[in-house]
C-alpha cells in the first residue's frame, strides 16, 4: 500500500513539474526576452520550485555540498538524471550547459537554455562534435559563468560504468580555466528512466577544483578518480548497493 501511494504522489509530481515549467517560462518571458539575467534567474527559479516542491510531495530532499562555484570555471558533473541539473543549476549563479543538439528545438526549455548561453552540440562523428563544442563555446566567451559539461556524454545509471570522453580535457585545455567536479547520488532516487521517485536525500557534492594547466591524460585520470570514487561514496551513503569492482583489464 505504501508503494502504491507513493507512486501515485510520484505521478503527481512529475505532472505539476511540466506543468509549473510553461507558467514560469511564461510569466518570465517579457523579461527573459531582453536580459540573460532574468532568464537565468527563470531557470533557477523554476529549479528552486522543482528542489522544493520534491521534498514535500514526493520527500525527496536535496542538498548542495562543497562550495558551488562563482566564477569562470568548468564544472565537470556526474550525470545521473533530470534531477542533477536542477540542483546544479540551483546552486550556481551563471550556470550554462554544453547540451545536446536537439534540445535547442525543444518548447520553452530549448528558447531558455539558448538564453542562458548553452552549447548545442550535434552528437555524431567525434572531431565534428569537438569542433562543433568549441565554436560554441568561443561564441558565448562573452557570457560569463559556470560551464557545466557531463563528462560521460549522457545519463548513467547508478551504479552503471560508462566511460569517459575526451571533451572534458579538451575544454580544459582550449580555456585554460579551472575544473571544478561534482558528484552525486540523485540516481539513487530519481533514476533516468521511470515515474517512481524515492524519497530520501538528493546530494550533489562540488569538490575541490583541479587547477588549470595539467596534461590531458593526467587530468582526465583525476577527473575519473575523484568523481566516481566520491559518487560511489555518496550512493552508498544513501543505502545503494554497488556492484562489485570490475577486474583491471
Amino acid at each position: 500500500m505504501g508503494k502504491a501511494i507513493q507512486w501515485l504522489r510520484s505521478v503527481v509530481f512529475i505532472a505539476q513539474m511540466y506543468v509549473a515549467m510553461p507558467l514560469m517560462a511564461v510569466f518570465f518571458a517579457p523579461f527573459a526576452m531582453f536580459s540573460r539575467d532574468w532568464a537565468v534567474r527563470a531557470v533557477r527559479s523554476y529549479c528552486s520550485y522543482v528542489r522544493w516542491s520534491a521534498s514535500w510531495m514526493v520527500g525527496l530532499r536535496s542538498e548542495v555540498r562543497g562550495e558551488a562555484p562563482a566564477d569562470e570555471v568548468i564544472v565537470a558533473a556526474k550525470h545521473q538524471s533530470f534531477f542533477d541539473i536542477i540542483i546544479i543549476v540551483s546552486a550556481c549563479p551563471r550556470p550554462k550547459f554544453i547540451m545536446k543538439s536537439q534540445l535547442k528545438w525543444a518548447p520553452v526549455l530549448g528558447w531558455y537554455a539558448l538564453r542562458i548561453g548553452c552549447v548545442p552540440v550535434d552528437r555524431g562523428k567525434r572531431g565534428a562534435a569537438i569542433a562543433q563544442m568549441k565554436e560554441g563555446v568561443k561564441k558565448n566567451l562573452t557570457d560569463p559563468g559556470q560551464l557545466i559539461i557531463y563528462p560521460q556524454g549522457t545519463r548513467v545509471a547508478a551504479g552503471a560504468h560508462k566511460p569517459y570522453k575526451i571533451g572534458t580535457a579538451v575544454l580544459y585545455e582550449e580555456l585554460e580555466e579551472d575544473c571544478v567536479p561534482a558528484a552525486t547520488n540523485v540516481g539513487v532516487f530519481w533514476p533516468r528512466h521511470g515515474l517512481y521517485r524515492k524519497p530520501g536525500l538528493a546530494v550533489v557534492e562540488f569538490l575541490p577544483r583541479i587547477p588549470a594547466g595539467k596534461p590531458k591524460a593526467e587530468f582526465m585520470a583525476e577527473l575519473e578518480e575523484v568523481i566516481e570514487t566520491n559518487s560511489n561514496r555518496l550512493m552508498a551513503e544513501a543505502g545503494f548497493e554497488l556492484p562489485p569492482a570490475r577486474p583491471p583489464a
